[in-house]
């Protein structure tokens, strides 16, 4: 029996509801005095990375939230151009909201050309620079702008330099497998996305709805 078993052992419905309320409100006052020292307001960098599945997901569902408070929202896809996602489709119900820019070709080993994927790479940055500097967007969501940092096909010099001067208030969301070190180190939020299982690996082709 562990202690706290012990402690609790015997004690009534009404003792224990107690007790759980005085624990609470403890717990809150401890709560309630970290959140009063956070009194910053910032627009973030936040870098979703990893080897499991749901960077995407998860920055789409940032972009969702955002929506759902009024903001108004761009995407830029850097290597997903020819899918065609869930995401996308409900995404086409709020023109006055998203602007959505797909300018990747697919992946690397689909394209199978370099030089194509270093241009697309390089024209999806210009957009997105011009998305992260306006005055229109709150956020912008750079899907796997890391896959085309890790081949190089951008100066990860130049796009740090980038966004360590972007405005003040905007959000910048950046996904992909591979993060670089030098990008994780100037981010306000880095999740990174561990794969214990994945159907996959079992056989199972990509499900709608699922995995797009």
């Amino acid at each position: 029996m562990t202690d706290k078993a012990k402690i609790t052992d015997g004690m009534s419905d009404a003792e224990l509801d107690a007790r759980h309320a005085e624990k609470m409100k403890k717990k809150k006052a401890a709560r309630d005095k970290i959140l009063a020292t956070k009194t910053i307001e910032k627009g973030l960098l936040i870098v979703h990375t990893g080897k499991g599945k749901g960077k995407s997901t998860a920055a789409f569902g940032l972009v969702f939230r955002a929506l759902g408070n009024g903001m108004k929202v761009a995407i830029v896809q850097f290597v997903k151009g020819k899918w065609e996602t869930g995401e996308r489709k409900v995404l086409e119900h709020f023109p006055d909201q998203v602007t959505m820019t797909a300018m990747g070709d697919g992946f690397t080993w689909e394209t199978q050309d370099r030089q194509r994927d270093i241009a697309a790479a390089k024209a999806a940055w210009e957009r997105a620079k011009a998305l992260i500097m306006d005055d229109e967007h709150q956020l912008v969501l750079l899907d796997e702008l890391n896959i085309v940092l890790r081949y190089d096909y951008l100066d990860i010099a130049e796009v740090v330099e980038f966004l360590k001067g972007k405005p003040a208030m905007k959000h910048v969301v950046v996904t992909g497998r591979n993060a670089k070190d030098e990008l994780i180190e100037i981010a306000d939020l880095v999740t990174e996305m561990e794969m214990i299982k994945h159907p996959f690996r079992s056989g199972v082709k990509a499900q709608v709805g699922i995995e797009f």
